[in-house]
């Protein structure tokens, strides 16, 4: 299974490959389920290369780190998986 830093440089860089919608699924600890996010509207801060962040709307930013990914979705198939 490819590392999802290594996918994440791939949807950044390869821009045929990037062309596309996708979705983020981490799991919640507090929701104790899987979150699915647009990768529009995260963002991965400059200083940390290990999270992302999302705002909620309601001036409140969540920070994710990496390991909690289990899913990417490219057009809404599934691309990448982590076992659970």
């Amino acid at each position: 299974m490819m590392p999802i830093q290594d996918l994440l440089n791939r949807i950044r860089w390869d821009e045929e490959f990037g062309r596309a919608d996708f979705l983020i699924g981490y799991y919640d600890r507090i929701e104790r389920n899987l979150v699915l996010k647009a990768l529009a509207d995260i963002k991965f801060p400059k200083d940390s290369h290990n999270v992302f962040e999302w705002n909620d709307g309601e001036g409140m930013v969540h920070t994710v780190p990496l390991h909690r990914i289990k899913a990417v979705y490219r057009n809404g198939e599934l691309i990448w998986q982590r076992a659970h």
